[in-house]
């Protein structure tokens, strides 16, 4: 069962998911948390930062583990997903780098990568709260549309329409990594507790087919229907095509 939040804009909306997160780590302060990247993110990772700078929000002991990675580009390049946590995140708080875990795009191996990220994940107890970010076809992570239900972390193949949404990140759409490294639909699933963030209205479609309409492999976001703690924070753009009016609405 899915519980939907929704805000009047996108900076209550990363307000009120930063909360969320803020309460996991005062109540558990070694959590272990999933993130994710994005341009959604950005604003609710800024207000973490705030909130460690002005709050006293202590992240020394939290460990954390991202969705994704792409295949190909190093730690260093400022498109990849590591590059992106360090500049948005984990430089502004007191976080050890070590704790901090993304998959490597330039594994030798990425199979034997994937597998690798697989057990360090059981290794630290599984993932207590993930975030998560919605692609406008439903995606979660990379796992596109077709994704089973049970799927592990993995090499996927990234969509055109995923690739052209990632293309405003680069110089050129030719310059767009075609493959990644992901975490599955099974894996994450199975962390203890799920945030799902969203806004505009280009997720409407893809936030009201993953709340209210069946549950998928055309829309990977659907099968969070089926976990026992998870949430939905979105704004009202987002939300403009849900159905139901018993939604909990949020001014924070």
């Amino acid at each position: 069962m899915i519980k939907v939040i929704i805000a009047d804009n996108s900076d209550l909306m990363s307000k009120k998911a930063a909360q969320i997160f803020a309460e996991r780590i005062k109540a558990k302060p070694n959590v272990i948390l999933g993130l994710a990247t994005g341009g959604t993110p950005v604003k609710m990772y800024k207000e973490l930062i705030r909130m460690h700078k002005q709050e006293g929000l202590d992240f020394s002991k939290v460990k954390t583990f991202n969705l994704d990675e792409y295949l190909g580009l190093a730690p260093t390049h400022d498109q990849s997903y590591r590059y992106f946590m360090n500049t948005n995140l984990f430089d502004h708080i007191n976080i050890k780098k070590e704790n901090t875990n993304v998959l490597n795009g330039l594994a030798k191996n990425a199979d034997e990568e994937c597998k690798r990220y697989e057990e360090m994940i059981k290794k630290a107890g599984g993932i207590d709260i993930q975030l998560l970010g919605i692609g406008g076809n439903g995606h979660i992570a990379f796992n596109e549309p077709g994704s089973a239900k049970n799927s592990r972390t993995r090499v996927v193949s990234l969509t055109e329409r995923t690739i052209q949404d990632n293309a405003r990140f680069f110089k050129d759409i030719s310059e767009v990594p075609t493959k990644a490294l992901s975490m599955g639909n099974g894996t994450i699933l199975e962390a203890r507790e799920i945030v799902l963030i969203a806004d505009k209205t280009s997720k409407a479609d893809a936030i009201s087919k993953s709340i209210e309409g069946p549950q998928t492999v055309d829309v990977p976001a659907s099968f969070l229907q089926s976990h026992s703690k998870c949430t939905f924070v979105v704004d009202k753009d987002a939300a403009s095509k849900l159905l139901k009016k018993s939604y909990e609405y949020v001014n924070v």
